[in-house]
């Protein structure tokens, strides 16, 4: 597997949270989604990965070259959008193409304009545009997006850049995604942090599930969805078949859970039903054994 960013036993340390030894492979050429709820460690990674904070331990490797991430080469090749607080409360759609007009040499500001249109927020044409602490936390974030799509880079690392857009927007964003890897033929990647893979389903090419620091699961989400099934069963079957699944729930008439594909022929034995997942499914499924492992 070709790889734009690989990290190894990347570390750090804070006095009541550790991210862990972290081994990473990003696929080139596709869309990652880093999925995990709130507290798994998503964004102390991505800082980690974007030079935001430094680690303890570990290295970076982007491009299969670079271990400096304040090379300005490859801050160039790099685009980054933060959760939140990406820009200066007091800044202006102006200021901002200004600003990245400065700091990259590949910032496009027609198209950041053009972006800004299609995202319906201010652009530098607008009259009597606010400043970003006057702007919702979605117009904020649909305002970074415009800007980092706006520059031609080889990688996207965007934090929750659904979590603050309205259902519409989040799909506009997702199409904004495969247009990028679609333009880039194979030569643009993408990291992106989600609460769940549903919310941007049809962004995801691979996935990789985190908790308490942690990488739990990493895969490419087809073969995610072979390796997994979804089992429903009868209540009175639940004991024989709760310690087999990685998550579960359970009324008076009906279990259901996740599972390793491995123990289908067993589970059917016992006349339980099996499925392959949808991404929903193995998503919920993941964070609830997040969840249930703590």
């Amino acid at each position: 597997m070709d790889t734009i960013l690989t990290s190894k036993g990347l570390t750090k340390k804070y006095s009541k949270f550790t991210l862990g030894g972290i081994d990473l492979e990003l696929p080139k050429g596709f869309a990652t989604a880093l999925i995990g709820a709130n507290g798994a460690g998503k964004t102390t990674l991505i800082d980690v990965l974007c030079g935001v904070i430094h680690a303890n331990a570990g290295e970076v490797t982007y491009f299969g070259e670079y271990k400096d991430i304040d090379s300005a080469a490859l801050r160039e090749r790099i685009g980054y959008c933060a959760a939140q607080g990406f820009f200066p409360a007091a800044w202006k759609a102006k200021d901002i193409a200004e600003a990245m007009s400065v700091a990259y040499e590949k910032f496009d500001r027609e198209r950041f304009n053009n972006l800004c249109q299609e995202l319906e927020v201010d652009n530098e044409n607008t009259k009597k545009a606010k400043p970003m602490y006057k702007q919702s936390d979605g117009n904020r974030m649909r305002t970074a997006l415009a800007a980092v799509f706006a520059r031609e880079t080889d990688l996207l690392i965007l934090d929750e850049p659904g979590s603050s857009l309205d259902p519409l927007m989040r799909d506009r964003l997702c199409d904004r995604m495969r247009g990028y890897l679609d333009d880039g033929d194979g030569e643009k990647s993408i990291l992106f942090s989600t609460h769940n893979i549903a919310d941007m389903e049809n962004a995801a090419d691979y996935a990789v599930f985190m908790d308490k620091g942690q990488i739990i699961e990493q895969g490419f989400v087809e073969d995610l969805k072979d390796k997994y099934v979804i089992v429903r069963g009868d209540a009175a079957d639940y004991d024989n078949s709760k310690a087999l699944m990685l998550s579960h729930n359970v009324n008076k008439t009906v279990f259901e859970g996740l599972a390793l594909a491995a123990h289908k022929n067993r589970f059917e034995a016992e006349g339980a039903v099996c499925e392959r997942p949808t991404r929903q499914q193995l998503s919920i499924g993941m964070l609830k054994y997040a969840e249930e492992r703590r």
